[in-house]
């Protein structure tokens, strides 16, 4: 049931949520072309029930992974440009006065669906960002004094320009904190460039491509996924790992208990797609720069030409249990 504020729970079988979700990576990975690592993280953020910020130069491919994972995924989609004149009744919806009836009648805004696209979400001012807050966090939107759920699943999936380019707005560090994950999708290499040269245009095969699951499946998965096994040797490792954030001479500002939840569920999420029994050590490594990158400020001596040289830094430091 599309729309609404909750599903109904069907009955599927863990092998049909399985097949579900390894034909939705591979359809991701013949339309976003070598970026498997990306995708594997993508699909970890939303199974952690968490929100992606995608940054990275225009043209990319941010805005058609964002379309990808709704058409495949099988959710309500809907994406709002974020530009300077946004203002938040853009995104949350507006009261409309109706003369027949005397009264105020809500307009819902692009916000009430499952996956909304917050395309070039650093382009508004801080004002329109802060409409997207109650909403990521509480997956709830008030106005005019009543609160109204939003459906479930319920999924934000931001990109952003790189904070250099013309006309962007910083994101502050309260909005970058309700991302589970941000990624980087870089250049393709030769062979996949050539590929999207000479090949069929990337938004043509979207059209054809038919939903790998429903939101019931991806509820079912995102539960599975909660329930992967963490032994207390990996809690350990990832507390270690937190501790080394916020006592690194490297760091000004360490994560936070809310980071460190992230990690967690981002790990289990990332073990479940892997077919892992249980966390390994590698999961947890494989999500830390996603997780961790936006979260952490490096020291003004400190030499680190990016986040992710300063994710490895931290993880060099801390012995695996």
């Amino acid at each position: 049931m599309q729309g609404g504020n909750t599903l109904e729970e069907l009955p599927i079988s863990k092998s049909a949520e399985r097949s579900a979700l390894d034909a939705s990576q591979k359809a991701l990975g013949r339309i976003i072309l070598g970026k498997d690592e990306q995708i594997e993280l993508a699909l970890s953020c939303l199974l952690a029930r968490g929100h992606l910020l995608i940054e990275d130069l225009p043209g990319l491919g941010k805005t058609m992974l964002a379309h990808s994972l709704a058409r495949i995924l099988g959710l309500g989609f809907r994406r709002i440009q974020f530009t300077s004149d946004l203002l938040p009744a853009d995104i949350v919806g507006v009261s409309v006065f109706r003369k027949e009836s005397g009264e105020f009648e809500f307009q819902p805004g692009p916000i009430f669906t499952q996956l909304i696209l917050a395309d070039e979400v650093n382009r508004a001012t801080p004002k329109a960002q802060s409409a997207l807050l109650e909403a990521m966090e509480e997956h709830q939107v008030s106005v005019d004094g009543t609160t109204r759920d939003l459906p479930e699943p319920f999924f934000v999936v931001a990109t952003q320009n790189p904070a250099d380019q013309i006309g962007t707005f910083p994101l502050p560090e309260s909005q970058l904190d309700r991302f589970l994950m941000r990624l980087e999708l870089g250049y393709p290499n030769e062979e996949n460039e050539r590929e999207l040269i000479t090949g069929e245009d990337r938004r043509t095969m979207l059209e054809d491509v038919a939903a790998e699951t429903s939101p019931a499946i991806l509820l079912a998965l995102q539960k599975a996924a909660s329930q992967v096994f963490m032994s207390d040797a990996l809690i350990d490792y990832i507390q270690a790992l937190v501790r080394q954030t916020r006592e690194s001479p490297d760091i000004d500002i360490g994560l936070s208990p809310r980071g460190a939840l992230a990690l967690v569920h981002a790990a289990k999420a990332h073990a479940f797609i892997r077919k892992h029994s249980g966390v390994f050590p590698d999961d947890i490594q494989a999500v830390f720069a996603a997780v961790a990158g936006h979260r952490l400020k490096a020291a003004g001596g400190a030499h680190y030409r990016n986040a992710s040289e300063l994710c490895q830094h931290v993880i060099d430091s801390v012995g695996i249990p």
